[in-house]
């Protein structure tokens, strides 16, 4: 056993592994550093890798791979043991190589294990162009596995008539109030897994609340938002949760030792308000 494995606080072990389609693969539970602010970065990924995270999940337009990548670097954990993701903006849809090569300095890697286009960003954008770039990437060993992020239906049938690759993931909003099936379905056909940003509807709804996963929280002994984040293991979605309260690092972790009963996981599915439980941006609006 690792010197980093003795000092997390859970054995990373327990988090499950999902393959790609590339043979490659990711821990279903990670943590995501959205909106943290890169002053505090460095210190929030620390304790992530002490709680047991193995799976860091940034992007360029965060601002924060730097504190990401210093976090790393003092961690003494071995590369191979982590898995981290960054992300390509809308603004580099043609200039991929390079915005690559800066992401990887702002971490201090050799490589990523996922490199993403962000969005779509069909009106300003070019994916198909951003899509060779990390393809080529994907060849020169930057990253291991190539995907997208916020892509519809429709941006992932346009991708596979110019991809060579299918992507390897689709990271989308997804929670119990907009549980986006359509994509997950359309992922299915390419073997393209998903992963879900806003797993807890960013706070901005009463899902927390909800009877439902309240009342599957109780039966557990667990809080409503290790229900949901359960409910997203559950359906094989994989998942990476943004906080900066160590206790809560720790409870979005504490998820393997209890299961949800088939009635629960239906009870959570009927929830879903389709269109009407966005809480973030549509991809067919932002650019």
């Amino acid at each position: 056993m690792t010197e980093a494995h003795t000092t997390s606080e859970f054995d990373p072990s327990i988090v499950p592994t999902v393959t790609l389609n590339d043979g490659n693969t990711i821990p279903q539970l990670g943590y995501g550093v959205f909106k943290i602010d890169p002053e505090q970065t460095e210190e929030m990924v620390a304790e992530a890798l002490k709680v047991g995270y193995r799976h860091i999940d940034t992007a360029a337009i965060y601002g924060n791979e730097e504190g990401v990548g210093a976090a790393i670097a003092k961690s003494g954990i071995p590369r191979e043991e982590l898995f981290i993701t960054t992300k390509l903006w809308n603004d580099r849809h043609e200039d991929a190589e390079a915005a690559l090569q800066e992401s990887l300095d702002k971490l201090g890697l050799d490589y990523v294990d996922l490199y993403l286009i962000h969005w779509p960003s069909t009106n300003t954008g070019n994916f198909k162009a951003a899509w060779k770039s990390l393809e080529k990437a994907q060849e020169q060993g930057l990253t291991k596995s190539i995907g997208v992020a916020n892509f519809t239906v429709k941006n992932l049938e346009d991708l596979a008539m110019a991809a060579k690759v299918s992507p390897a993931v689709n990271q989308i909003e997804l929670h119990p109030y907009f549980a986006r099936w359509k994509e997950v379905d359309a992922g299915r056909v390419h073997g393209t897994k998903v992963e879900s940003w806003g797993p807890l509807a960013q706070n901005k709804t009463d899902l927390l609340e909800n009877e439902d996963i309240v009342a599957a929280a109780e039966a557990h002994g667990k809080t409503p938002a290790q229900v949901v984040l359960r409910w997203h293991l559950q359906n094989n979605v994989i998942v990476f949760p943004k906080t900066v309260t160590p206790s809560r690092m720790r409870e979005n972790f504490d998820i393997f030792d209890f299961e949800l009963t088939d009635e629960e996981m239906i009870a959570i599915n009927s929830l879903d308000e389709d269109e009407d439980g966005r809480v973030g941006a549509d991809p067919d609006d932002f650019s």
